[in-house]
């Protein structure tokens, strides 16, 4: 009786420990202002190895943005 009681235990002790882990892990995830910070920290990597790649993408943002800009105000409405 007694290696069913501590069988049992030893699962319950077990499923805890996992559901804490997940549970850490969705707070983890849902923590906006921690993401936020992880997410500044990968970009201020990236543009401190490579800045090409992040001057070419706003490059192209202004071309595209005031291609829409030229194209509202000269367009034939």
């Amino acid at each position: 009786m007694s290696d069913t009681s501590d069988s049992v235990e030893t699962r319950i002790t077990a499923t805890r420990s996992e559901l804490e882990q997940t549970l850490d892990a969705i707070e983890d995830r849902l923590n906006v202002p921690k993401q936020v910070g992880k997410l500044t920290a990968k970009v201020q990597s990236s543009y401190e190895e490579n800045p090409v790649p992040w001057y070419i993408g706003a490059t192209a943002a202004v071309v595209v943005i005031g291609g829409i800009v030229a194209w509202a105000i000269f367009g034939d409405d």
